[in-house]
């Protein structure tokens, strides 16, 4: 049986400064010829170590130098260096087809400065490597790594072409300074330089699992589900708890904010014109069903449920722009196995989803400023601050030249740079996507709330308005998730919990959040009847407020509050069953205060006005609980 070769390519590349070689001696009999041997040096310029191993062949020489070429548009980098490195394979190509191998990659990339160093000759060199996130990768070249692999399911074509977007990647700075990710000192901006090297390598998997999912375990927040599909939880009250909430938090905002909530199925007919076509453009896996005979897929976003139901509008422009909302539970996407873990990544996730419908680009671009803020607003009063995440925003060349200024006006509202990616063309629906991304403990980014210009879906769904003249025309679409994923929201609050543990601070929960917002520990039995009727006096206040009534030593009791992360503990003895006043243990200072019963009532609801509420989710007295384990 012959020996199967694997028809590999091992590629360092380097962007550097400087790189300085000498060829000293020839290593083997077939080196290239060199008349003087003599010290050559190159600035700005990509090193590409290069082994050329048995069974390569054209295809994948060509494959290597393609890939060489568009990580290389991505930082702006024109001059190329190869550089024959035998020291990355034990498996190498004879001399003869290494060198012509690298003939024909020094011929691919032709439109570069390309050189490439002696084949065959001991060299010694001295390298300056820049510091950027795109400055260091390597990579296995095969004749088919660049092209998608094929998958068991329905992978849309906007998915499977991804990798091959022509993109450069920059950053932009608030006074519209637009430089090369190369170039850009990344000193203050430590978690951009993350984001950048994780958006530009499109890793997603996950090699173990982020802090948070110790968290909302012990927390009794959520766990997996091993008897569903992976990418499904379970949450257990508390959870479902925090969870409504937000969900409640981010509906009143959008709907604040203009939105009319809708409701719309979650699975749709694969073969819709209009699914065929959507599909196709929408970078996303799907769960689907057969079905009498029909083919059903279950949605991944809200757009087309509201884009149908659009299309049954009489719109005029004066009803614009008009924004249709749905709070999808849920929306389904088949995330790849290695990039699901805990809260982070999901394949059945919440997602509030808002659709603007604009008459114009102007009109658009004036609407997402108005996003953009909301979004902003809404996040901030969810606990994560403007400090916790990045932004990214992507769009077309063109459309960049042509809305400078309003592109730049974003980036102000931002207040620090972003991360760019520019395509050379449009690839998808939308010309412009913004998003802000949390970088996690392990350097893995979570988009949070987006925004999108679609300039194609108005006209595929046949949504129509009349101008000023009565003339028909398709409305430009907005696609913001002001928050993001709500599971993912629940993520970022727990992990940014144990950056707190961490760092020595005690992890707390926003008030309104809190599962139990005050715990009333009575010293003995003799108190019991004076606690239930404090804690029925405090919940009157909506607050959420339970009793530690178990037989167990009263710093047992105090420590369990403390673990629960617990902002406010009464202990109830006989001076504090005889005072006017409330003796409070707060967590978050560390302080024993004593407070009348309207200002402790009035602490509290100012760190929750304006948020919804609800009642506690479990039995009020501890006793009554069953223990979760986990």
């Amino acid at each position: 049986m012959p020996l199967l070769t694997s028809l590999n390519m091992r590629i360092l590349q380097l962007h550097c400064d400087n790189i300085e070689y000498t060829p000293t001696k020839k290593e083997i009999q077939s080196a290239e010829d060199i008349e003087n041997p003599q010290t050559q040096r190159l600035e700005e310029v990509v090193v590409v170590f290069v082994a050329i191993e048995k069974g390569d062949d054209l295809s994948v020489a060509k494959n290597a130098i393609s890939q060489i070429k568009n990580s290389m548009e991505k930082i702006g980098c024109k001059k190329l260096l190869l550089y024959p490195y035998a020291h990355l394979s034990s498996n190498l190509a004879k001399p003869s087809i290494a060198i012509s191998l690298l003939k024909e990659m020094e011929d691919g990339a032709s439109d570069l400065e390309v050189s490439h160093s002696p084949f065959g000759w001991t060299k010694s060199y001295k390298i300056q490597v820049k510091g950027h996130p795109l400055a260091e990768s390597f990579k296995v070249v095969t004749k088919d790594s660049g092209d998608s692999k094929p998958d068991e399911e329905l992978t849309s074509d906007a998915l499977k072409g991804e990798s091959k977007i022509r993109s450069y990647w920059k950053i932009l700075s608030p006074d519209g300074t637009m430089t090369n990710i190369g170039d850009f000192d990344f000193s203050k901006h430590k978690k951009l330089e993350i984001l950048a090297k994780y958006e530009s390598a499109k890793i997603r998997k996950v090699d173990q699992p982020p802090p948070h999912v110790a968290l909302m375990k012990k927390m009794g927040i959520a766990d997996y589900e091993p008897a569903s599909d992976s990418g499904n939880m379970r949450f257990y009250p508390n959870g479902r708890l925090i969870k409504s909430l937000i969900e409640r938090y981010v509906t009143d905002q959008v709907k604040e904010y203009g939105g009319y909530e809708v409701e719309t199925p979650i699975m749709y007919d694969s073969e819709h014109p209009s699914m065929v076509s959507y599909f196709n453009r929408f970078p996303a896996r799907q769960y689907n069903i057969d079905s009498e005979g029909k083919k059903l897929f279950l949605r991944f976003a809200a757009c087309f449920g509201q884009f149908l139901m659009a299309n049954q509008y009489q719109l005029s422009y004066k009803n614009l722009p008009y924004k249709l909302y749905e709070l999808t539970r849920y929306s389904f996407r088949r995330e790849q196995s290695g990039e699901l873990v805990g809260l982070r990544r999901l394949r059945a996730f919440t997602m509030p989803d808002c659709h603007a419908f604009c008459k114009d680009m102007p009109q658009a671009i004036d609407e997402i400023k108005i996003r953009f803020d909301l979004s902003q607003s809404v996040l901030r009063e969810l606990g994560i601050d403007d400090s916790d995440y990045d932004m990214a925003i992507r769009f077309t060349e063109d459309f960049y030249n042509e809305n400078k200024s309003a592109i730049t006006e974003l980036v102000q509202k931002h207040g620090r740079p972003v991360l760019v990616e520019m395509w050379k063309e449009k690839f998808f629906y939308f010309v412009l996507k913004w998003e802000f991304n949390f970088v996690d403990s392990l350097g893995k980014a979570s988009a949070l709330s987006t925004d999108q210009i679609d300039v194609e879906n108005g006209n595929r769904y046949g949504i129509e308005f009349v101008d000023e003249n009565n003339t028909k025309h398709n409305p430009i679409i907005l696609h913001n998730s002001p928050s993001g994923a709500i599971e993912r929201i629940i993520y970022v609050l727990l992990e940014k919990a144990a950056r707190d543990s961490y760092e020595g601070r005690k992890p707390q929960f926003p008030l309104w959040l809190a599962p139990t917002q005050v715990r009333i520990i009575p010293l003995t039995e003799d108190f019991d009847d004076f606690s239930e009727t404090l804690r029925n006096k405090i919940s009157l206040n909506n607050i959420r407020v339970d009793i530690d009534d178990r037989n167990e030593s009263i710093g047992k009791r105090i420590r369990e509050a403390e673990k629960e992360w617990i902002r406010y503990i009464l202990v109830i003895g006989e001076k504090e069953a005889n005072s006017q006043n409330l003796s409070i243990r707060d967590r978050q200072t560390g302080d024993v205060r004593d407070l009348s019963f309207n200002d402790f009532i009035n602490e509290l609801n100012a760190q929750t006005s304006g948020k919804p509420f609800t009642g506690l989710n479990l039995p009020k007295r501890l006793s009554k609980r069953p223990n979760l384990m986990v």
